[in-house]
This record gives structure tokens, C-alpha cells and sequence, in this order.
């Protein structure tokens, strides 16, 4: 991430539960708070109730990257907590996005930009891109036998 930096202190994260704006969606909750640097900070809060390490990691790795994916078009000098919620473990990674920059707009941090990122496309079974070659055999030679 280019311009913002880790919020890391608990005491950080509490003043900004306490003294901050917040908005809530249904795959996270969005505290924003102005600071006086000129760098934006960011934390994200899993809680245990996500379930195990992993599933609270990878809940963190995908808010982390929809932040990362969309960094230029939020405002600078800005501290950010991002809760995870249940369902954004197996929420659909641009749903994450969508509703992240849709919780940004409403506490007026989020301006759209034309170099915005847009997410990935969905990925389908096998990791393979639903739009991709998936080197099955699907072609009429294939179909009739013939190699």
C-alpha cells in the first residue's frame, strides 16, 4: 500500500470505535476518523467469532487487497478500521469490494476515481478464470474421439 500505513495500538483501534464515524454492511463494518498526519492508517479487526486462525486470516487477506485494489480513490490523512463480519468469509471477493467502496462513499471518504481498479474477475472451480481456456476437452475433435 502506497500512502496509508498499519493502525497497530489497541488504544488507536478503541479511539476510533469511540470518536469515529461508522457505517455497517453485511460483510463488514467501516470506521473512519480524519488524523492530523498526512497519511491514511488502516486496521482490520477480526474477531474469534470469524472461527479458527485460518478463516480469520483469510477474512483479513481479502479486506487487506479490496482496500489495496482501491487505495487512490480514498482520502488521505484518514484513519480506517475494518471489521470483518461472518459472511465475508464466503462472500464473493467483488461483493467485498463493491460493499467496502459503497461504505466509503457513504462517510464521504471515497471519491470515484477514473483510476479506480475494478476487482478480478470471478474465478471459477479449479482456480480457473470463467472466461479463460480451461484445457478441457470441449472442442468437436475431442467430442468424436479423435486426438
Amino acid at each position: 500500500m502506497r500512502h496509508t500505513v498499519s493502525l497497530k495500538q489497541n488504544h488507536q483501534f478503541r479511539s476510533l470505535y469511540a470518536r469515529g464515524k461508522n457505517a455497517a454492511g453485511v460483510y463488514l463494518v467501516l470506521y473512519a476518523r480524519k488524523n492530523r498526519a498526512g497519511v491514511s492508517r488502516l486496521g482490520i479487526a477480526a474477531s474469534t467469532k470469524l472461527g479458527n486462525a485460518v478463516k480469520r486470516n483469510r477474512a483479513r487477506r481479502r479486506l487487506k487487497e479490496a482496500y489495496r485494489l482501491n487505495e487512490t480513490g480514498f482520502s488521505k490523512g484518514v484513519d480506517l478500521v475494518i471489521a470483518a463480519r461472518s459472511r465475508v468469509i464466503d462472500a464473493p471477493f467483488d461483493a467485498v469490494c463493491g460493499e467496502l467502496l459503497r461504505l466509503g462513499r457513504k462517510l464521504g471518504i471515497y471519491e470515484t476515481l477514473s483510476g479506480a481498479v475494478a476487482p478480478p474477475p470471478p474465478r471459477g472451480e479449479g482456480g480457473k478464470s470463467l472466461g479463460s481456456p480451461s484445457g478441457r476437452a470441449d472442442s468437436a475433435e475431442s467430442e468424436r474421439g479423435t486426438p
